[in-house]
């Protein structure tokens, strides 16, 4: 059962590159709202939770840890990159910072998370 849900997270996290993968195509003009780095830190947490809960059970917690973020943070370069094309866009590391630091709060959350359900249902003190 553990191997579909896998799958599936792995599907999400694909079907959340081709969003982000769209909304960089977007002309500069087009870009619906002025989010700037808070839309670059959402997007990219909700891709390295992605990630994350795709690799979480096929790899020890801190391995699919790094591999989640190091994926999203590959994934934000390529974006930068194809951000160069699209009229009235342009790479920006900063937003590639940002990328990586959405991507690092949302697994280091749900790390966090895991471990504190684990001592929960074992029933350890804090």
């Amino acid at each position: 059962m553990r191997h579909w849900a896998t799958r599936g997270w792995a599907a999400l996290a694909v079907v959340w590159m081709a969003v982000i993968f769209g909304l960089s195509s977007l002309p500069g003009s087009s870009v619906p709202g002025r989010y700037g780095s808070l839309g670059h830190l959402v997007v990219y947490a909700v891709l390295g939770a992605l990630y994350y809960a795709a690799l979480a059970g096929r790899l020890p917690v801190g391995r699919a840890a790094l591999i989640a973020i190091a994926l999203a943070s590959a994934y934000g370069i390529t974006d930068e990159f194809h951000q160069s094309f699209v009229p009235g866009r342009m790479p920006d590391p900063v937003d590639w910072l940002v990328d990586t630091t959405g991507a690092a709060l949302a697994v280091a959350a749900l790390v966090a998370i895991g471990r504190w359900r684990k001592r929960a249902s074992t029933g350890e003190e804090s």
